[in-house]
């Protein structure tokens, strides 16, 4: 189980450099500056345990289970953003200072399509880490 959740925190890691990198080019800073928070890993990571809700809903149709992960993920959001605000009294992704479009600062309505899609993607390296049983947990 450790090492999918590090590997789970370190592919988190990753695409939200790119994620952020992108956005940058975006706002048309071409440094493609692309950042992340070392508290990120351990969020990222715990997506180990979505793990058997995939085993549960993977007959779904892909749009009730692309809901399922985007409330699953806003949870996960909120929840940690919540709790870390109380450890070091604030949010590090501070979504109320960027748009209009968060619920408390701590997730941001307009990333609904991104999460969506990374439940989805999410779906797809469960299936190929059990596939290539290096990682398995059972």
């Amino acid at each position: 189980m450790w090492q999918k959740f590090f590997f789970y925190g370190i592919m988190g890691w990753i695409i939200e450099i790119i994620w952020t990198g992108l956005g940058s080019m975006l706002r048309g800073q071409w440094v493609l500056r692309g950042h992340s928070y070392l508290w990120m890993l351990p969020i990222y990571g715990t997506v180990v345990f979505f793990e058997p809700v995939h085993d549960r809903v993977r007959g779904w149709p892909w749009p009730l289970r692309g809901l399922t992960w985007l409330m699953l993920i806003w949870s996960l959001e909120y929840t940690s953003g919540w709790l870390i605000s109380l450890v070091i009294g604030q949010i590090p992704w501070d979504y109320s200072l960027k748009t209009s479009l968060h619920v408390n600062g701590l997730i941001r309505l307009d990333y609904a399509p991104a999460w969506f899609a990374a439940g989805l993607l999410f779906e797809k390296v469960h299936d190929y880490l059990d596939n290539i049983r290096l990682l398995k947990l059972k």
